[in-house]
């Protein structure tokens, strides 16, 4: 089987967050041994997109998109897509404000959405992954949700990255809306969900969370799992051998498992920074080895 038919978005799902860009020496951290025999990536999605006060001045970490140090970037990832990995781009995280700016009047959204629909066409990205991180009413959410599918159609792949906790309880979320309500109001708009079970939002030491967002009504087939692949990145960390048991029961316990996503990739164990695809490889043989053959 050949990398485009591996990578088409089959469950589970294989999802590689990419924003640690460029070494301590400031030389890029490729993505393309992504692509090596073994490995069987479904999406890349590259983080993080701001939107700043300035509305044209739209950046990626801490640079303009267009800088130069971004040109091997660009020309990795429109090789991963050629191959058949899809590239989505991540908007908002950590840093707050992205999603402040799309949440006043309709003049203000405007003002501020352009220019971010403008980026996408321009780099021909398959979707966005909306991190809201920050304070945002329902109704924002879904006028960005339908406007980019009315930009973009159908076809264009709509996600969001919810702290695991607010699946099961409103209350325990960073986001302000309720994603149960987000779901009953355009849950046919939104592909999939990358919680995350890190940084204490989540335990995925254990199947036992998991299953209760099955057993609250979630669909197991937009529910992927998000897990911290070094321990440096931050809490939560589960070395592999106690990670492996809790993967063979979620794919045996949920024919449709949705899948998992790591953040991030470019030190992810047990490569670390030498060999970061390592991670993708042994997860590949986790989730996704029937797409190898």
């Amino acid at each position: 089987m050949t990398q485009a038919d591996a990578s088409k978005d089959i469950l589970p799902r294989l999802v590689v967050y990419y924003q640690t860009l460029h070494d301590k020496s400031d030389k890029p951290i490729s993505i393309l041994p992504l692509l090596q025999p073994g490995i069987s990536v479904s999406h890349v999605i590259l983080a993080a997109i701001h939107i700043n006060e300035d509305p044209s001045a739209i950046t990626l970490n801490d640079h303009a998109p267009d800088h130069q140090r971004n040109s091997t970037l660009w020309s990795e990832l429109s090789t991963l897509q050629a191959c058949g990995v899809k590239v989505m781009g991540m908007l908002g995280g950590a840093a707050k404000g992205s999603y402040a700016r799309l949440d006043g009047s309709d003049k203000q959204f405007e003002e501020y959405y352009v220019p971010l629909r403008d980026f996408v066409r321009q780099r021909n990205l398959d979707g966005l992954d909306l991190c809201v991180e920050e304070k945002m009413s329902l109704s924002g959410i879904l006028r960005l949700i339908d406007r980019l599918k009315s930009d973009f159609g159908q076809d264009f792949i709509i996600t969001l990255a919810p702290v695991a906790s607010a699946m099961i309880d409103p209350t325990k979320n960073l986001s302000g809306f309720s994603y149960m309500d987000l779901e009953a109001a355009r849950g046919s708009d939104v592909a999939w969900y990358n919680m995350q079970f890190y940084c204490g939002w989540g335990d995925i030491s254990n199947t036992h969370m998991y299953d209760l967002m099955v057993q609250t009504g979630w669909s197991s087939e937009k529910l992927v799992v998000g897990m911290i692949t070094n321990p440096e990145t931050g809490s939560g960390f589960v070395p592999w051998e106690a990670l492996s048991p809790v993967l063979f029961s979620l794919t045996r316990k949920h024919r449709k498992f949705g899948g998992v996503m790591c953040w991030e990739y470019f030190n992810s164990l047990p490569g670390d920074v030498h060999q970061p695809w390592e991670w993708a490889r042994n997860m590949t043989l986790h989730i996704r080895s029937a797409d190898l053959i």
